[in-house]
């Protein structure tokens, strides 16, 4: 799995792809780290390479989301889901705690 981010005027955006499961979630809970203890609070993450997210995938997305939404400083939206990851995300309920997005332009243009 690789991580990749990408910084914006509004936002920062970081894409992975891959499974993300309890070897790979760590490295992904490194980067949303090092971007909020950046000062960065608004993040899209791009799924749209992501093939499966286990339950510590989600728990790194409920944990990076309760951090940038402290205080008021930001949130995080998703974007771009494989159908997989989507009903992984419906059977979890993520869909009304998160921000879905199709594409990850249009998840930038609503931050």
């Amino acid at each position: 799995m690789e991580v990749t981010t990408q910084q914006f005027r509004r936002c920062s955006v970081v894409k992975t792809n891959g499974r993300i499961d309890a070897s790979t979630a760590p490295e992904l809970q490194e980067a949303f780290d090092a971007l909020t203890e950046a000062g960065k609070y608004r993040l899209v993450f791009d799924m749209s390479e992501v093939d499966f997210i286990s339950s510590v995938g989600l728990r790194v997305l409920i944990d990076t989301r309760k951090t940038c939404r402290r205080y008021n400083r930001g949130d995080l939206v998703l974007a771009g889901p494989s159908e997989n990851v989507k009903r992984t995300l419906e059977l979890a309920g993520f869909y009304s705690l998160f921000d879905v997005y199709d594409t990850p332009i249009e998840a930038v243009g609503n931050m």
